[in-house]
């Protein structure tokens, strides 16, 4: 979703109170026609996330959980095929709403969410939200228009809204490059609600394929300009950097949501118990590794890189990355607590060390963008948690989890003792030229 600009913002203000006022006490007054630049776009360094934009994040997490229920009914079927295509579907479920997601918050990051149009616009994402969440259970089979009918919606209608509101030509021409390539998508999207199973994974897979292609290339209409995603400018990268990190906490508190949950709905044993607490220290671990260093200064080194675009476009992949690989560990250790003895079976053995190296590999991606760097730890942690897969295959569900475990806890130690008696270390992103293209 391209960040907008050129809605009238009548006052400077932090996103969460009253307006500010600037320049001696007067109000700070745009036309409808003008950029959020200058002492607007100052404003968004300092703002945090407000009320409005919390409120959609815990609709977000209704939706994750909603996301590993409906998978772990699948991973736990007899049938020998049904399990495996739950992971596909893990891909194709959580790809739409983290891109929905992705395109509210960069409308909030470049709008004053206390704009009349802009809540309306998040507050109809988080009721679409709702209604996609809650066709998951059927997702594949019946209620498919539940989910497609809203997406659909919402993608295509934002940006028509946005058109219709931006007095800006170039950007009026982004939004209307966006809104077609969303309606190109939307045939496969629509066409998937007309048949079940296989095919309309398949529709729904090709439909998030060409969005997320199309957006990579910043929508290219032949005959129409052709102006790139600009929400990472520098103003903004601290509001939506913070976001992308708040993405993360919320991942994490689905996973321990969804672990409780299952805990809760389960006999309590002894098994059953050191299942919830393996399952909690490893979402501790994620937390840890994602947070050492480079998730405290992701924002500064945004501002430093040499292509914030470009850095802004990879935070925002690994961060996806990262949400899949604990959607995975969350779906997991539901298995774990549910079926923590007998033998594993393979596909929940890739779901238990699958979930942690995806998360990894994610990790990885994120040290990239801030220190241009990659980890010998985290990729040691990946071999180990793929060579472990072998003998972990004649344990018990429990056992494998608290083998990914030992893993997990190995990569946070090393990082532990390479910060030890250090000073903390200041980010320094890859100094591309700023010129270069990303969208």
């Amino acid at each position: 979703m391209p960040g907008p600009v050129g809605l009238k913002n009548e006052s400077v203000t932090d996103g969460t109170t009253g307006d500010r006022p600037t320049g001696g006490g007067r109000r700070n007054q745009q036309s409808p026609g003008q950029k959020l630049d200058g002492a607007a776009s100052a404003a968004g360094v300092t703002r945090r996330a407000n009320f409005l934009e919390l409120f959609f994040d815990l609709v977000l997490v209704f939706a994750l959980l909603g996301i590993v229920s409906r998978v772990v009914l699948d991973l736990s079927a007899d049938s020998p095929t049904r399990p495996w295509a739950g992971l596909l579907y893990v891909v194709v479920l959580v790809l739409p709403m983290m891109w929905l997601w992705t395109t509210t918050s960069h409308i909030t990051s470049r709008f004053d969410p206390r704009r009349p149009a802009v809540q309306v616009m998040v507050l109809l994402t988080a009721l679409g939200v709702v209604f996609m969440a809650s066709s998951l259970p059927y997702a594949f089979i019946e209620r498919g228009y539940a989910l497609a009918i809203p997406y659909v919606a919402l993608q295509v209608g934002r940006p028509l809204v946005l058109v219709g509101l931006l007095r800006d030509r170039a950007q009026r021409a982004l939004y209307a490059r966006s809104a077609i390539w969303f309606t190109v998508s939307a045939v496969p999207w629509l066409a998937g609600i007309l048949v079940q199973g296989g095919a309309r994974v398949g529709l729904w897979a090709l439909a998030i394929t060409i969005e997320l292609v199309a957006a990579r290339f910043s929508w290219p209409v032949p005959g129409m300009s052709r102006q790139l995603d600009s929400a990472w400018e520098p103003a903004k990268t601290h509001h939506l950097a913070e976001r992308y990190e708040q993405l993360l906490l919320i991942a994490l508190g689905e996973s321990v949501l969804a672990l409780g949950i299952t805990y809760t709905a389960t006999p309590v044993s002894l098994a059953t118990t050191l299942a919830l607490l393996v399952g909690f220290a490893t979402t501790v671990l994620l937390w840890r590794i994602y947070y050492y260093r480079a998730g405290q200064v992701l924002p500064e080194a945004i501002d430093a890189a040499g292509n914030r675009i470009s850095a802004g476009r990879d935070v925002g992949r690994v961060h996806v990355l990262m949400v899949l690989g604990i959607v995975l560990v969350a779906t997991g250790y539901e298995i774990v607590v549910t079926h923590p003895g007998g033998h594993v079976r393979p596909v929940w053995l890739v779901v238990i060390l699958g979930g942690p190296i995806v998360f990894v590999i994610g990790r990885i991606g994120l040290e990239r963008v801030v220190f241009n760097r990659v980890s010998r730890s985290r990729l040691i942690g990946i071999v180990a948690l793929a060579a472990a897969a072998l003998p972990l295959a004649f344990t018990t569900p429990l056992i494998a989890a608290t083998g990914a475990l030992a893993i997990l806890l190995g990569v946070a130690l090393a990082d532990a003792r390479h910060a030890r008696g250090r000073p903390l270390e200041a980010p320094s992103p890859a100094k591309k030229p700023s010129g270069a293209h990303g969208a």
